[in-house]
């Protein structure tokens, strides 16, 4: 059995809860290679680069 609440809650304090539920953006930076946007702290799609070093090839 579960535990009942003792009183209702109203429908501002039970959507004041989900408030904070929203979806962000993904964070982009320029890539300092070829200046596409990238997210940071990984290796760029368009140039293979990262910390301005070639680490994957790309056709």
């Amino acid at each position: 059995m579960s535990i009942c609440p003792k009183n209702k809650s109203s429908k501002a304090r039970r959507d004041s809860r989900r408030a904070n539920w929203k979806m962000s953006a993904p964070a982009l930076v320029k890539c300092s290679h070829c200046g596409e946007l990238m997210m940071p702290h990984r290796v760029c799609k368009a140039c293979g680069y990262y910390d301005k070093k070639s680490i994957v090839e790309v056709q």
